[in-house]
């Protein structure tokens, strides 16, 4: 028995059980908005000011990102910043 799968939460089991992953990220400065493009052909949407690090960046900072954790996450090496799958799922729950 692997004791890590047990101790994944509700939406950890749903990304790695159903094999969701982050396909691509769009950023959109002008109005506020990072949408979170998915192999499921979902899109997420989040503020951008919801993340004060993004906010304030450059747009050739925002662009250079990079999909992490087996495509779950997201790091941006110049701006020190790393947003997850579980996150955003977590986020558009709430809001929805």
């Amino acid at each position: 028995m692997d004791t890590l799968i047990n101790n994944y939460d509700t939406l950890e089991r749903l990304i790695y059980d159903e094999d969701i992953r982050i396909k691509e990220i769009d950023i959109h400065q002008d109005i506020d908005m990072l949408l979170i493009i998915l192999n499921t052909g979902a899109v997420l949407q989040e503020k951008l000011s919801t993340y004060p690090r993004l906010q304030n960046a450059s747009v050739e900072s925002l662009k250079k990102y990079k999909l992490i954790g087996k495509e779950v996450g997201i790091h941006w090496p110049d701006l020190d910043e790393d947003l997850s799958l579980k996150g955003f799922l977590r986020q558009n729950k709430m809001n929805s």
